[in-house]
């Protein structure tokens, strides 16, 4: 067989670290703690509270999309839930950051928005971003449960927030990769449980 081309190779490679992440996660103990933050949400909205998400870079675009398939829908038609993406208010952001510190810029939103019985899902690859850290610091005072997306060892986050997604990988674009699973998961059980599926007549 013919030796694969320098960019099939780097493809085939990614692949491959995409392929054991998963297995990880099948056969590692996550995906029981990925139905336990669907329920998480689920008791959320039937006690009528909402979903804050956030995260810095491609974290931020991860929160963005969770709350787009829970305001829009995943897979169906169905009502729209309440969620937030503290990251898609530039203005907020930008002022916070200036006028305070970068640290606050998701922490003040959280105390703005957020209310006991809420879910926040703290989004950082590393673990470490000190501004996810102090947003969920900032709704544990409210009294919002809280879920973190992080990569493999969890960094601080993994001790602050109520329940801990660390997807097996090390690589930033992989953990990426791996939460938008997550994510999407999560969204499918959060819908099915709150709108089950119609049984076909």
């Amino acid at each position: 067989m013919a030796e694969l081309p320098e960019a099939e190779r780097l493809i085939d490679r990614r692949t491959q670290e995409v392929i054991a992440g998963h297995e990880k996660l099948r056969t590692g103990g996550l995906i029981p703690r990925i139905v336990q933050a669907a329920e998480m949400i689920v008791d959320s909205y039937r006690s009528g509270g909402k979903v804050a998400a956030f995260g810095n870079g491609g974290s931020a675009a991860d929160a963005a999309h969770i709350v787009g398939e829970l305001v829009g829908r995943f897979g169906r038609d169905r009502p729209p839930l309440g969620a937030i993406a503290l990251t898609d208010n530039a203005p907020s952001l930008t002022a916070i950051s200036n006028d305070y510190a970068f640290e606050e810029a998701f922490a003040r939103q959280v105390r703005a928005v957020g209310t006991a019985g809420d879910v926040a899902v703290a989004i950082s690859t590393s673990g470490n971003s000190a501004n996810v850290i102090a947003a969920v610091a900032a709704a544990r005072e409210i009294g919002m449960k809280t879920i973190g997306l992080t990569g493999a060892d969890g960094g601080r986050l993994a001790r602050e927030v109520d329940l801990c997604l660390s997807y097996p990988a090390q690589i930033t674009p992989r953990v990426q990769e791996g939460h938008a699973f997550i994510g999407h998961m999560i969204c499918e059980l959060v819908e099915d449980e709150l709108f089950p599926p119609t049984a076909p007549a």
